[in-house]
């Protein structure tokens, strides 16, 4: 058994053709630049982009599987160099008397793929873009991915806009059904103990993924997965926890970094880092015009005083990515790459030392701590990022 790093919520911004698919996305955020990207930069073994639905990113996928330069996996998914594809869609749903959330499915091989997308072209307005809403009830998207061999995630499921608990319910049973859920993903804002205080939650594998809008943002959040191989059947069975695959370690933001992780003012630009209970009211202001955050969310809808991890939950390391330390600017940052080849290599395998000789002994203490979680860190909330505080 080997283990893999894998990310599984990125976005494509447009085809190469020019057409729009993630509109706040990048536009050089293509399905062949994530593909390399992941490959060459990262040294991410696994990417799931979401929007392949899109029959233009198909006719792209296709043009490269024809040229030789990508080839389908026997096991599901599309193989470049060392990375594999996971062929995935975003989708907005509104079941009656909730709020949108956004569920991301994957399916094994590009014709299932085809197959999903002229069914949801019944339900949805425009197929080729992302994240749009379909006009079926949630259980009817979760049995069309299933049936057609797929799995499906729901989103980012604490966040303040679409998603799960943080807008549609209280309860994920409201929406799915939890028998035919593969994994949760956390987001940006929580961790594995934040989600810990809801016990519908216990049973499921945790995953932690970028949901990236650009090329940088590829491996901000990530997991490392046992697997044989990275191909779409190993991914099912360690999500499943089957045949000795597994997710074996979460690499995410501190949830303090997260820009939606306390609530915020829209009137003033408050965060309420300070309460540890949910708020209707801005505690300086008065104002009602707040952003609930992720923890007040949680503390809100739980159904635990104290967080239960289950012992086999594999361990959430919170990950600083490389654009969050001070100092590190592009020149820099190539001179690492140069040394070192990818992303997951300066993160986890050089040394103090190493990175000291490259960059200086400030970045490289930078990059220890940040390896290590001993940062000084700033919340972030209202759709504001967190910030990396001095060195003390």
């Amino acid at each position: 058994m080997n283990e893999y790093y894998v990310d599984l919520h990125i976005h494509i911004g447009r085809t190469e053709a020019g057409q729009a698919v993630k509109i706040s996305a990048a536009n050089d955020l293509t399905f062949y630049n994530i593909a390399k990207e992941a490959s060459v930069r990262k040294g991410i073994e696994m990417v799931g982009i979401i929007d392949c639905q899109s029959p233009g990113v198909q006719a792209e996928i296709d043009f490269y599987l024809e040229r030789g330069d990508m080839r389908e996996l026997p096991g599901g998914g599309i193989q470049y160099h060392d990375t594999t594809v996971v062929l995935g869609s975003e989708i907005e749903v509104r079941d009656p008397g909730m709020k949108a959330a956004h569920l991301l499915a994957y399916l094994p091989t590009l014709g299932a793929m085809r197959e999903f997308t002229e069914w949801m072209k019944k339900s949805m307005k425009n197929v080729g873009l992302s994240s749009q809403r379909i006009y079926v009830p949630s259980r009817v998207l979760q049995e069309e991915v299933v049936g057609r061999g797929g799995i499906l995630i729901p989103a980012h499921i604490f966040t303040p806009h679409k998603s799960v608990y943080g807008s549609a319910s209280t309860r994920m049973t409201d929406l799915l059904d939890l028998e035919q859920v593969a994994a949760v993903e956390l987001g940006l804002s929580a961790d594995s103990k934040m989600a810990g205080l809801i016990s519908e939650l216990d049973r499921y594998t945790y995953v932690t993924n970028s949901d990236a809008h650009s090329l940088a943002k590829i491996g901000r959040e990530y997991n490392r997965i046992a697997m044989k191989e990275p191909s779409f059947t190993e991914l099912v069975k360690a999500l499943g926890c089957a045949d000795g695959r597994e997710v074996t370690a979460n690499f995410g933001l501190n949830p303090r970094l997260g820009k939606y992780h306390r609530t915020y003012c829209g009137l003033c630009e408050s965060i309420l880092d300070e309460s540890e209970t949910t708020v209707e009211r801005c505690l300086y202001c008065g104002s009602t015009k707040i952003v609930r955050g992720v923890m007040d969310r949680i503390i809100a809808i739980a159904d635990r005083d104290e967080p239960f991890v289950p012992k086999d939950r594999p361990p959430y390391y919170y990950q600083v990515p490389l654009e969050f330390i001070p100092g590190l600017g592009p020149k820099k940052f190539d001179q690492l790459l140069e040394r070192f080849g990818t992303e997951m290599n300066i993160l986890h395998r050089a040394s103090r030392e190493q990175l000291a000789e490259t960059v200086g002994e400030e970045i490289a203490e930078y990059i220890v701590q940040a390896r290590e979680g001993t940062l000084t860190l700033h919340v972030g909330g209202g759709g504001r990022y967190g910030k990396v505080g001095k060195l003390e």
